[in-house]
């Protein structure tokens, strides 16, 4: 009895006594688990930032002249963040190093090594001397996304083929052809604007003139008429609407997968609105089957891809000889549409906006304008156009202040060895230029911020270096679509400046600063316009 009464007692000592160990036991593991993952965060932690200064290195070892970076953002800090346009930023490292006499210097995106020329006769090199180590842009492409076969994601060969085939569709002869296509959208320009006067409100003059160049690209691109300045809700105008706005996670999004493109295709990041290529893609599609079954043609852009898609020019040996894919023909309709209507609503509306702000200016260009539509019968026409030389000015005026493309890449495809530098730029690299810190160079154009159209006049232009004006870009992968984005530009200011008397309304925030997040220069707050006709 005792001894069982002992065993059961000491049994129940035992239970108590484990009872009591378990927890303790649990709390030792646990704290244990907890100083082995601290260790861990803390030695990934110490790697991290390792690798990353050992990164920020890279153009310190090289003797090349780098403004200091931050972790983990480089010097795009403010862009990434969405604090200011990537443009604004480059600006201002433009700007310091120019201050410190440097032709060039090393930057960083993310932990992405970054050639950051700053000499016009280096960026010359690297866009048309030595163009042959630099033929492709910079861009991320994940190739599972839809029409992304255009010319300007392509690179290498496939690059050189496509841009071969569509040089002759913008030449001036079919430039001009399409100008009567472009000249018949004027009616509803003028209809629009006379309904905004008789509401005796402030024009968002920008949403006026994306909904004119929409029309016009509409109608030269795919020969439909897209009644956006008429049709509030036009399918065409809020498609594009959608291509060119972002959000400040849209913007992180695409400059990290330009900085990690492997990561970014592996877990399948997309930068296009799918909705928006399937609109386009289904326009294209309907509107060739309609042209085939019925046989008919038009002088627009359309057209011209449709008889690449049947027979790629013969006169030209710079290609592959192929005709081009209905994947392909859709693509370019993409960027044609995309770029069509954006930049040149910009440009306009930049242009109003300065000419509001100079009203000498507005007055000489209006004299011009009705000086030379004497000498061509009252009408706007294509020669017309290429009369008024002031125009022109203006125009280049706008582009120099608010280039809707304000900065330009490039990619290293094979070792470049700096001419004058003891310095080789190794296949991979990225180039970024500054445009917009070129174009608000005091060494170029004086008084930078001045809005002064004589810049522009012959004897300013041939004094400055060639490259010290850029929004096209230049050499072989400039715009291939200049002339037409020129040309629809003029015509919209030729016909409002002729018609109406523009003033700044208070609405319109100044001094004016850029979208953060745009992918193209755009006023914060829109520009608010007064109209008067006249």
């Amino acid at each position: 009895m005792n001894k069982s009464h002992y065993s059961i007692k000491h049994h129940a000592c035992g239970s108590v006594q484990s009872s009591v160990n378990i927890p303790c036991a649990n709390m030792l593991i646990t704290s244990s688990i907890t100083t082995d993952l601290i260790a861990l965060f803390v030695t990934l932690a110490v790697l991290f930032i390792s690798y990353w200064k050992w990164t920020y290195q890279y153009w310190q070892r090289r003797n090349v002249p780098y403004v200091q970076p931050q972790i983990p953002f480089g010097n795009l800090t403010n862009s990434i963040k969405g604090k200011e346009h990537t443009s604004v930023t480059l600006k201002k490292i433009y700007d310091e190093m120019k201050r410190k006499g440097s032709k060039h210097a090393g930057i960083y995106m993310f932990n992405k090594c970054i050639y950051f020329p700053i000499d016009l006769d280096y960026i010359r090199n690297i866009m048309t001397k030595d163009f042959h180590h630099f033929v492709d842009r910079d861009f991320y492409v994940n190739k599972k996304d839809p029409l992304q076969a255009h010319l300007v994601n392509l690179k290498g060969n496939e690059w050189k083929n496509m841009r071969a085939k569509l040089t002759p569709t913008f030449t001036s002869g079919k430039m001009k052809m399409m100008f009567q296509v472009m000249a018949e959208c004027q009616n509803d320009l003028l209809t629009k604007m006379h309904e905004e006067c008789l509401k005796n409100k402030p024009i968002d003059i920008k949403e006026v003139l994306a909904r004119f160049t929409t029309n016009i690209i509409g109608s030269c691109a795919f020969g439909l008429e897209c009644k956006a300045l008429e049709d509030e809700d036009s399918e065409f105008r809020e498609y594009g609407k959608k291509m060119f706005s972002e959000t400040k996670f849209g913007m992180f999004k695409r400059l990290f997968a330009m900085t990690f493109p492997n990561i970014a295709r592996l877990f399948n990041v997309s930068l296009i609105h799918k909705d928006v290529a399937d609109f386009i893609l289904k326009i294209v599609e309907d509107t060739i089957e309609y042209r085939e079954k019925n046989n008919c043609s038009r002088n627009d852009f359309l057209q011209l891809m449709m008889n690449l898609k049947k027979n790629p020019p013969t006169d030209i040996d710079d290609h592959d000889g192929k005709p081009l894919t209905m994947d392909e023909v859709a693509s370019q309709c993409l960027v044609f549409f995309a770029a069509g209507f954006e930049t040149s609503s910009t440009l306009m509306s930049f242009a109003l906006y300065e000419l509001a702000k100079h009203q000498d200016i507005q007055e000489k260009l209006r004299a011009e304008i009705n000086s030379v539509l004497d000498k061509h019968e009252k009408k706007i026409t294509y020669d017309s156009i290429q009369d008024m030389k002031y125009l022109n000015q203006v125009v280049d005026e706008t582009l120099r202040k608010h280039p809707p493309g304000a900065l330009l890449n490039r990619k290293c495809v094979k070792d470049y060895k700096v001419p004058g530098e003891d310095l080789v730029i190794e296949k991979g690299k990225s180039v970024m230029i500054s445009v917009l810190g070129i174009h608000y160079d005091e060494e170029y154009y004086p008084n930078p911020t001045q809005f002064d159209p004589e810049r522009f006049n012959d004897e300013n232009k041939n004094s400055r270096h060639n490259f010290a004006y850029m929004p096209f870009g230049e050499g072989p992968r400039n715009c291939i679509g200049m002339r037409f984005g020129l040309l629809q530009s003029k015509l919209g200011l030729a016909c409002l400046i002729k018609n109406y008397k523009f003033t700044v309304n208070k609405k319109t925030q100044e001094p004016l600063k850029y979208k953060q997040n745009n992918i193209v220069l755009a006023a914060q707050g829109e520009i608010w316009l007064n109209a008067q006709k006249i």
